[in-house]
């Protein structure tokens, strides 16, 4: 029997790129901060958790993403979002797992909770944008991001397809439950990236020879 799937969705930090905590460590290496520093000024100071979350839904630009998050560490704010996303890499099985269901007729969306694509647009940067997908949905341009349910939606409208002829790859737990609210077939992905290349590939490859 054929796959059932027909769409792959995939969050892009943390799932198409390496992990957001290693890029974050470098990060403050290079800049010589404190450990943790990067974390607290993203996740905890108030001004900059209120900064990223109306950049991921374009109510803030990335530049006053830079201008704040430099605020809060001290530091020179010019093109801050390029320097602190410099240790990002695409992850090269999840990449290729990609690739290969693309390959296979599968439509594949790119799901992010968006960096902001100006002036610096990290999807493009690391070769993953456009291009790459057959569909592309950027919370900064949808104006809503994961995890409410819309977003979802609107990456199924611009694929075309039914949530349970879709699966789903995120490394937040919490962003899954409204996928699979829609059928969704959703994967956790977590520090192994060959396991879930794997996975996908059990999931949405036809192993029988045509």
């Amino acid at each position: 029997m054929p796959a059932p799937y027909r769409g792959l969705i995939l969050d892009f930090g943390g799932v198409l790129t390496t992990r957001m905590r290693l890029n974050g460590e470098a990060f403050e290496k290079s800049e010589g901060l404190r450990p943790g520093a990067y974390f607290h000024a993203l996740n905890e100071h108030p001004d900059g958790v209120a900064v990223y979350s109306a950049l991921e839904v374009g109510e803030a630009t990335q530049e006053d993403w830079n201008r704040v998050v430099g605020g809060i560490l001290g530091i020179d704010p010019t093109d801050l979002m390029r320097r602190a996303l410099a240790n990002l890499r695409p992850e090269p099985q999840i990449v290729a797992a990609a690739q290969r269901v693309r390959s296979a007729g599968i439509k594949v969306a790119m799901l992010s909770n968006s960096f902001g694509i100006e002036p610096f647009n990290p999807y493009a940067e690391l070769g993953m944008y456009e291009d790459f997908f057959d569909a592309l949905v950027l919370s900064e341009l949808e104006g809503v991001r994961k995890p409410s349910p819309l977003i979802y939606r609107r990456a199924l409208e611009k694929l075309g397809l039914e949530g349970p002829e879709c699966v789903f790859v995120d490394d937040h737990a919490e962003n899954l439950p409204p996928a699979e609210a829609l059928g969704i077939r959703t994967v956790h992905h977590t520090t192994d990236p060959a396991a879930t290349a794997l996975l996908l590939d059990s999931l949405l490859l036809d192993p029988t020879p045509a």
